[in-house]
């Protein structure tokens, strides 16, 4: 590409939309936020020396051109599948992938170390950080820009402006007509704004930014989902896509089927919200993909978006509920991560009615190893004063949320991605007793103790078993902490035999809490636990990964035979 001239490289930039748009259509993906940087990506190759000139890009949503264009054309048509790329950015991958990305706002942090680790060895090799979508309302984006003008490193940012994270953006930085005064106060140059689908004139706005000497913003402007109408139209619409007709825009549509369990949370929350003025919810730039964007057509003015700031979002519910609100925090359990601190500190260590609503809880297919909820009961479970619980079905998850917000108490539940189970909701969901499971099934043979998702494998291993001549029961345990101690000890001493089931990692989850309370009250009993292994679970369908992983109902079978042949 560094040999072609302008006139080439806007052919490139044409037919290289134009596979994105293929693309789209055929495997769907991530789509609206990669069709707004093609001319973005394409000026990038063909101005920088990449690989050995690092490129970070954040997040992942804007980088399916750079992948095209960086051997993994082919490969692009099996993207998150088992046996193709991943959707986000991979050392492992690939030479042109400088840095790992599936959360938002590492990029500048990240390209500020490969900077100023070359300047350390004395290398000449340029770095660049590509942030957008969104990223740059990120808090470490914000502690990025402040340090790199501190350092003076000459580490490039190129602020691809799409006025766009999922949803719009939103904040004071969004709605400055001109970011100039705001980077220049933190001890940066700036290149533009520029037109960032203006080929000629981003070129040119590149090479001066590879030739700067200082911490330097070039300023893109780009529109999302450009060259494709129906995704400019609605940008927000077309973040990621199922596969669609190209000439319509017209999507595949799923069989029809219970609603999405990110819908039962949303429609639960709004039937509280019509009883109780105090409930209000947040979420951190994800209204779409945490369903408050269904809230809020019931409940207009009673959802707060705070931008791609998950720390902010925790602390100012600690804030709201200090004054006698209900805040139901919406976060993806992947991204709660990056607040422990907040959820202790501020929530928990003040014991401030905060309700964490963490969907995509889990394994979650195709996003992969960084989307995956495989932390948050050992990460929540060791934090004093916080309830946490899981729900089987979306009536269960109704009455948990219930439970939740008129608990008064710091409260955290839990639930999977994709379709809910379909079961019939009562009509006014009732509060549950925190830390009481139910017994779902009797038996004295061998016992299923499972949380949340994983109650309907071990439902189903037990019928099996029961063909077999094996009696097995199985509880639903429902709440990770506290436990239902009475129950747990007395179906341990009946069976003396026990499997745990969750979707979560080993390590200090679910199954852990129940062996600390067994080895006190029920030492007898053999436990076999069955979770997510001590691995990083690649992206692929979620079946696969529930079998790959020895959670679904064939291990839970052999996990019961084996202690029974013990």
């Amino acid at each position: 590409m560094r040999s072609l001239s302008p006139g080439e490289l806007a052919r490139v930039a044409e037919e290289l939309r134009e596979e994105l748009v293929a693309l789209g259509a055929e495997a769907g993906g991530h789509f609206a936020g990669s069709l707004g940087a093609v001319e973005l990506t394409v000026a990038l190759h063909a101005v920088f020396d990449t690989p050995h000139d690092r490129v970070v890009w954040d997040v992942g949503h804007q980088a399916y051109a750079h992948k095209a264009l960086t051997g993994r054309r082919e490969g692009l048509r099996r993207i998150k599948r088992g046996d193709g790329p991943s959707g986000f950015l991979r050392r492992s991958e690939s030479p042109y992938d400088a840095f790992g990305a599936g959360h938002a706002g590492t990029s500048i942090s990240a390209a500020l170390g490969f900077a100023e680790a070359a300047a350390r060895r004395g290398e000449a090799r340029r770095v660049v950080a590509v942030i957008g979508d969104g990223g740059a309302t990120a808090g470490m984006a914000f502690e990025a820009l402040n340090h790199a003008g501190h350092l003076g490193a000459p580490v490039r940012v190129v602020f691809n402006d799409n006025g766009m994270a999922i949803a719009p953006n939103v904040g004071g930085l969004a709605r400055t007509g001109d970011a100039r005064g705001y980077f220049a106060a933190l001890g940066l140059d700036v290149i533009g704004p520029v037109d960032g689908h203006d080929l000629d004139a981003l070129l040119a706005a590149m090479a001066a930014l590879r030739d700067a000497a200082a911490p330097t913003v070039l300023h893109v402007r780009t529109r999302k989902g450009r060259g494709y109408a129906p995704a400019e139209a609605d940008p927000f619409g077309w973040h990621a896509t199922a596969p669609f007709d190209r000439a319509s825009g017209a999507r595949r549509r799923a069989a029809a089927g219970p609603p999405s369990w990110t819908h039962a949370f949303a429609d639960a929350l709004a039937q509280l919200a019509d009883a109780d003025p105090r409930v209000v919810a947040i979420t951190a730039a994800m209204p779409d993909g945490t369903g408050l964007d269904r809230f809020a057509r019931r409940h207009p003015g009673r959802v707060y978006d705070v931008g791609i700031a998950e720390q902010h979002a925790v602390t100012f519910a600690a804030g709201l509920a200090a004054e006698g609100l209900r805040p139901v925090c919406a976060i993806y359990s992947t991204f709660l991560q990056r607040a422990f601190d907040q959820v202790v500190h501020d929530v928990a260590l003040q014991q401030l009615p905060v309700t964490f609503a963490l969907d995509r809880a889990g394994l979650v297919g195709g996003d992969g190893p960084t989307h995956h909820g495989a932390f948050d009961l050992a990460y929540l479970r060791l934090v004093p004063h916080l309830v946490v619980a899981a729900p089987r079905d979306e009536n269960e998850l109704a009455r948990l949320l219930a439970t939740g917000v008129e608990s008064g108490v710091p409260f955290a539940l839990r639930f999977p991605r994709g379709a809910a189970r379909g079961v019939p909701l009562d009509p006014e969901p009732k509060p549950l007793a925190i830390g009481r499971g139910e017994l779902l099934r009797d038996g004295r043979d061998v016992a299923f103790v499972a949380l949340g998702a994983t109650v309907v494998p071990a439902l189903a291993a037990a019928e099996r078993l029961a063909e077999r001549g094996v009696g097995a029961a199985v509880v639903d345990a429902r709440f990770a902490k506290p436990l239902d101690a009475e129950l747990l000890v007395r179906v341990a001493r009946a069976s003396r035999r026990i499997v745990t089931l969750e979707d979560h990692a080993l390590a200090g989850g679910f199954g852990s809490a129940v062996l600390e309370l067994l080895a006190e009250h029920a030492p007898e009993a053999r436990v076999r636990r069955l979770g997510l292994p001590d691995r990083f679970v690649e992206h692929d369908d979620v079946e696969a990964q529930w079998r790959a992983a020895g959670i679904d109902a064939d291990a839970a079978v052999r996990a019961a035979e084996a202690l029974c042949d013990a």
